[in-house]
């Protein structure tokens, strides 16, 4: 059986793998409970003597009995697979890929205009603003929340993503609609934090490689956040009195309020607003190279999927065969 000391042990390995292919923390904290939830249903017992069996075992359980999507169960077993050829230096060659789970092609959830600002209009602030950034910017929840302010450019009018998915930068619009609101807000969010230096504070996590640099200060303006959360919190390690930006499973409650107090019935999400941003740039007839670029996707094949709107430009106008004349 495995001892505390052994497993935290193993932990620590995946977690060294992990910093340095510099995946993001959300990887972090996904394999390692992954990992941990593998180890329990085998009783603790040690990974390393364990194989490609165990892992068909583990999968089928959370597949048959927990009955999780087939992103997940591909998500499970990445996580295994990483922890060991990356951690263990244990390969499965060809096994672990036939263990994959098909995954199904849907078509993603859109939200008329017309929704989206009804949904604008029953938000309260900050959220109002974040989620309009959403949709006017194409980002990803994520995204939004880890916004500082060096990352808008009023000058340019642009928005830069730094550490996206798949940690790569890009730049996209910013809505001209937005930009006064956005002044207006980072006036405020100026006025805090200059409260907070006055209390010893100001503090905000900073980037690995700029932090070891040292010619940044954590409390410099330009690095702090465009939307921060409500209180401060004492850092343990530093003993900085820093602000967290605001919490995505915030936004994600205001936003479903939101939703269901404009009478929307679509099960629409944050990440709804990202896909009406792509379709409704493909409807205004934006090539789908450029919204490629602003979805930061590696692959044009994955931007593909918003040529589904039947009201995107094409050599001939598609029409029903109902509306056709007898």
């Amino acid at each position: 059986m495995l001892t505390p000391a052994e497993l935290a042990q193993i932990l620590e390995l995946l977690g060294a793998a992990i910093r340095q292919r510099h995946l993001s923390p959300h990887t972090h904290r996904a394999y390692e409970a992954w990992v941990r939830r593998f180890v329990l249903f085998h009783r603790r017992r040690d990974p390393r003597l364990l194989g490609l069996v165990e892992v068909r075992e583990f999968l089928d359980h959370v597949t048959e009995r927990e009955h999780v999507s087939a992103s997940t169960r591909n998500q499970a077993l990445h996580a295994l697979v990483f922890l060991y050829r990356d951690a263990l230096g244990i390969d499965f060659g060809v096994g672990g890929h036939r263990l994959r789970a098909k995954r199904a092609t849907r078509v993603p959830l859109v939200l008329e205009r017309a929704e989206v600002e009804s949904i604008l209009g029953r938000l309260r602030a900050p959220c109002r603003l974040l989620v309009a950034v959403l949709y006017g910017s194409g980002l990803r929840l994520s995204e939004a929340c880890r916004l500082r302010v060096r990352d808008i450019d009023f000058a340019r009018e642009q928005i830069a993503v730094r550490g996206g998915k798949g940690q790569k930068d890009r730049f996209t619009l910013l809505p001209v609609r937005l930009r006064q609101p956005l002044r207006e807000h980072l006036a405020r969010v100026a006025e805090q934090h200059r409260s907070d230096l006055a209390l010893g504070g100001g503090y905000v996590p900073m980037p690995e490689t700029v932090s070891k640099a040292g010619w940044h200060t954590s409390a410099d303006w330009p690095w702090q956040w465009v939307f921060p959360g409500e209180r401060p919190r004492l850092e343990r390690t530093t003993g900085e009195l820093r602000r967290p930006h605001v919490h995505e499973n915030l936004v994600q409650r205001e936003f479903a309020i939101a939703v269901r107090a404009a009478g929307i019935i679509k099960p629409a999400t944050c990440h709804s607003l990202r896909h009406s941003f792509a379709t409704h740039l493909l409807e205004d007839g934006c090539d789908i190279r450029t919204i490629q670029e602003l979805l930061g996707h590696k692959d044009v094949a994955t931007t593909l999927i918003y040529t589904h709107s039947p009201n995107a430009p094409r050599s001939h106008p598609v029409r029903s065969p109902l509306d056709e004349p007898l």
